[in-house]
This record gives structure tokens, C-alpha cells and sequence, in this order.
């Protein structure tokens, strides 16, 4: 059985992008396109599918890591902040983003709240990943 450890992950997340632009329960808010993803970065991302990408990629790293809260996956999209003359210092990223993300992802089914924990991913959502792993497989494959 093909699993998400066994393809690279770039193309497992833009294969799942694909799959949850279908879902009705994933929208970009409209604020999506003017927000910028964190203090580190100078602009809001230039692609237009963005949201679409960053929450499949959520959805995989909920899948590698295990349950996760806003904060914790805020420090993982976020980067370093230009200091100008001083050292560039380490900063979050988003956390109203990331939580938004992860409402969006739990009204689909995708995930599931774990008390004191944070969402964790669901039967659903281990399936979704999974299936997409499999056609990224057989594609690499063929």
C-alpha cells in the first residue's frame, strides 16, 4: 500500500490541492489575496491557487507530524524577519491563517479536534492522502 512516505511531497501536495478545490467547504476568505502570510515575508503570495496549496499542505504535514495546534503550525510556516542591521531573527508565521486553514479542513471532515492537543487528521482525511499518494505513484511509475 502507497502511502505519503513513499512519494515527494511536492507533488502530493499539488495532487491534493487539486482534489480539495472540489470540496465546497474549502473557500479562500476574500481577504486571501491581500494577506500576507507572516511578518517574515514583504508580500501576500503571488499565486493564485495559494490557498488551495497551503492547506493540502497542512493536511500533509498534519498526517507526518500528528496533532497540531495554531500556534505550533504557525511556527512551522513561518521564516526570518529582516532586521535591517541586526541579525535576522527566527518569527511565526500567521496563526489566524493557520487556524482558518484548520476550521476549513474540519468542516470538510478532514480533521478531527483532540482535546489539549490541537486537530490531528481523520479516517477521511489518511484516505484522501493516501489515494493521492497512489496516483502520484503510479504516475512516477508509468
Amino acid at each position: 500500500m502507497v502511502t505519503v512516505y513513499d512519494v515527494p511531497a511536492e507533488q502530493l501536495i499539488l495532487r491534493t490541492a487539486q482534489k480539495l478545490k472540489e470540496n465546497s467547504n474549502i473557500v479562500p476568505p476574500e481577504w486571501a489575496e491581500f494577506a500576507k502570510t507572516g511578518r517574515h515575508t514583504e508580500r501576500a503570495p503571488s499565486q493564485d491557487d495559494w490557498w488551495y496549496t497551503r492547506a493540502a499542505s497542512i493536511l500533509r504535514k498534519l498526517y507526518v507530524k500528528g496533532p497540531m495546534g495554531s500556534s505550533k503550525l504557525a511556527a512551522e510556516y513561518g521564516g526570518f524577519a529582516d532586521k535591517g542591521s541586526m541579525p535576522n531573527r527566527a518569527v511565526k508565521g500567521s496563526r489566524n491563517i493557520a487556524r482558518k486553514f484548520m476550521q476549513q479542513l474540519e468542516a470538510a471532515g478532514f480533521l478531527v479536534s483532540k482535546d489539549k492537543e490541537g486537530r490531528s487528521i481523520s479516517p477521511s482525511g489518511q484516505s484522501l492522502l493516501d489515494n493521492a499518494a497512489k496516483e502520484v505513484y503510479d504516475e512516477m511509475k508509468a
